[in-house]
């Protein structure tokens, strides 16, 4: 008796969930799903598929600085930016003619409504060893404050810092003294970094001694803004003490709260200057 042979259909291969058109016999690791090539991403076993690498992405916990700051990267993103932007107006100031001189702060012009002048002229240097030297305490002491506070406190604390230095100026400078450079800054990050040093448990002498010579220098050489230094100086020892030794419960709103309050500050000082060189030089101001 002869047992007629019926031929039996192979099972159909799997096709990739993202692409139906697509056979394939690797599956992802996590959720077991066919994926084809373009769908795959390599894993430490085996491979994973784009949604499940999104998800694993996701689920990671983004690592904070000791102060609030969210720390995406080693990298020092702002130092680096901060120096090529300073090169590349020193640049500038270099080759456009007038530049420097519509950019450096200038009380007359500031108090005319040229408020801008008070910004820019952190990013002016009138030599090429006045900017290499800024540029360089800004590669030193930069990276790691930024490492300690985060991008957004350390960019926020630069700001300040130069803005504080240049109010000073704006208040008690000469009236016919044109200031620029990034100084008032960095000075601010000297007095950063003693109060974020202290505050954990580092040794401070090496900036303590950084902060005596600069100031030694700033009293003793000519044509030195001092206002600039001393003012970015004192700014950021005060913002950096706001920022380090603000209530962990509430840290983020008191370090914005100071912030804000320091602007608000420095612009109630810059509209009570304007209106006292409009009142004994108006004239002059107005020309």
């Amino acid at each position: 008796m002869s047992i007629p042979y019926t031929p039996q259909t192979p099972a159909e291969a799997p096709t990739c969930y993202r692409h139906p058109d697509r056979q394939t016999f690797v599956r992802c690791t996590r959720c077991q799903r066919p994926i084809c090539p373009e769908c795959m991403r390599s894993a430490a076993v085996g491979h994973q598929c784009v949604d499940c690498v999104a998800a694993g992405a996701q689920s990671v916990r983004r690592v904070k600085t000791a102060f609030g700051g969210v720390q995406r990267s080693t990298m020092p993103v702002v130092s680096y930016a901060l120096i090529a932007v300073n090169v590349v107006m020193f640049v500038l100031q270099k080759t456009v003619p007038g530049l420097q001189r519509e950019l450096v702060l200038w009380a007359p012009a500031v108090a005319g409504g040229e408020y801008y002048r008070l910004v820019t002229s952190a990013f002016m240097h009138y030599d090429i060893l006045h900017l290499l030297f800024n540029m360089w305490a800004l590669y030193i002491v930069g990276p790691p404050l930024e490492q300690w506070l985060g991008r957004l406190r350390f960019g926020a604390l630069y700001a300040l810092s130069a803005l504080g230095g240049a109010v000073l100026v704006y208040l008690i400078s000469p009236i016919s003294a044109a200031t620029a450079g990034a100084s008032g800054a960095v000075f601010g990050l000297f007095g950063a970094t003693f109060v974020v040093a202290r505050r954990l448990n580092l040794d401070v002498k090496w900036v303590v001694g950084l902060i005596a010579i600069n100031l030694v220098i700033t009293f003793s050489l000519p044509n030195i803004s001092w206002q600039g230094h001393v003012g970015g100086l004192i700014t950021g020892a005060l913002i950096a003490a706001a920022y380090v030794y603000a209530p962990r419960d509430s840290r983020t709103l008191v370090q914005a709260g100071v912030t804000i309050a320091t602007l608000v500050v420095f612009g109630g000082l810059i509209v009570w200057r304007t209106a006292d060189l409009l009142d004994h030089f108006g004239a002059l101001i107005s020309r």
